[in-house]
């Protein structure tokens, strides 16, 4: 996904809003997550968001997503945001952010999501990797819960 970095959504320093840069990463998360899931997805994590370099105004904005894996009802997708200086043509990664995505029904219920099977090393390592993250995502939520 693509789109222009507008003043509109920008700082006095002409940078793109953190905030605006993370509803980005969302959606373009939130497309990956529903093409797998060939149904609606809503967002229920995202681990953590990286600010690598600014985005000024009038850059391209190119945001890539990849679902890493499928756990039942939920699944992890990786987000990584790159910035294009039309001019230069130079292309910077300036962002990445793994969410995870629950799919739902109509009613609001969890419901199954067909696996995703990796296919090449760097998909198999992704899958992987995504494992350890949600054993951390699961810690963490149960000490969170514990607190309360």
């Amino acid at each position: 996904m693509s789109e222009f970095a507008l003043p509109n959504d920008a700082n006095t320093l002409g940078t793109l809003f953190g905030g605006k840069v993370m509803s980005l990463v969302d959606l373009a998360g939130s497309l990956a997550a529903v093409r797998h899931a060939r149904g609606p997805v809503v967002t229920a994590s995202v681990d953590y968001m990286t600010f690598l370099h600014p985005i000024h105004i009038g850059q391209l904005v190119i945001l890539r997503s990849q679902v890493n894996r499928v756990f039942r009802t939920s699944m992890e997708v990786g987000v990584k945001v790159f910035v294009e200086d039309l001019r230069s043509r130079e292309v910077k990664h300036t962002s990445s952010a793994y969410l995870t995505f629950v799919a739902i029904d109509k009613a609001g219920n969890k419901v199954p999501i067909a696996p995703a099977i990796p296919e090449s090393q760097e998909e198999l390592r992704r899958f992987e990797d995504a494992g350890e993250r949600r054993r951390h995502r699961l810690d963490m939520k149960a000490r969170t819960t514990n607190q309360e």
